[in-house]
């Protein structure tokens, strides 16, 4: 191989120091571990490159601190709350299809794409593109599998009905 490391050899002969600067960076065992994986992943792809340099170790180590520095860059935007600023919604209509098991054993016998579709239109409150995006489909594909499933569903299951009201 014209004396070039290999990178399993690379990362064997110097992990140990690659994990002491990873733990001076973070200040902390788990972070620096995470670290030294997501950096050697990355470098792993770019190995042949790599090893044409003179200092592979050099190169490990820039990816290191990029990637903390990008890490922390994140977190500084994280503002922490001490309670979570959504308020809980309750939906009534949502509560009594969640306990109606008649609903749910009736959206199981759709086909998987019609079934995907109404879960993330009405349960996941996604747009049409949304769902298209998510799904790997057309807008189309996601107005006709919705049409289809909804007029299944109407023929198939009948909201449970107690004293005149719905449940």
């Amino acid at each position: 191989m014209n004396g070039a490391l290999s990178f399993e050899e690379f990362v064997g002969s110097r992990a140990d120091a690659l994990m002491r600067y990873a733990y001076v960076l973070t200040g902390d065992p788990h972070d620096a571990a995470d670290l030294l994986q997501e950096a050697l992943v990355r470098v792993r792809a770019a190995w042949p490159g790599v090893v044409n340099k003179r200092e592979p170790e050099g190169y490990v180590r820039t990816t290191m601190a990029r990637l903390h520095i990008s890490i922390w860059r994140k977190r500084r935007r994280e503002r922490l709350m001490p309670e979570p600023p959504e308020r809980a919604y309750d939906d009534t209509a949502l509560a009594r299809a969640d306990g109606d098991g008649g609903l749910w054993r009736a959206l199981s016998g759709l086909p998987p794409k019609q079934r995907a579709v109404l879960v993330l239109r009405y349960y996941e409150s996604l747009s049409d593109n949304e769902i298209a995006e998510v799904l790997g489909i057309s807008r189309g594909t996601v107005r006709s599998q919705a049409s289809r499933a909804l007029d299944k569903l109407r023929t198939s299951w009948r909201p449970s009905v107690t004293n005149g009201s719905l449940r």
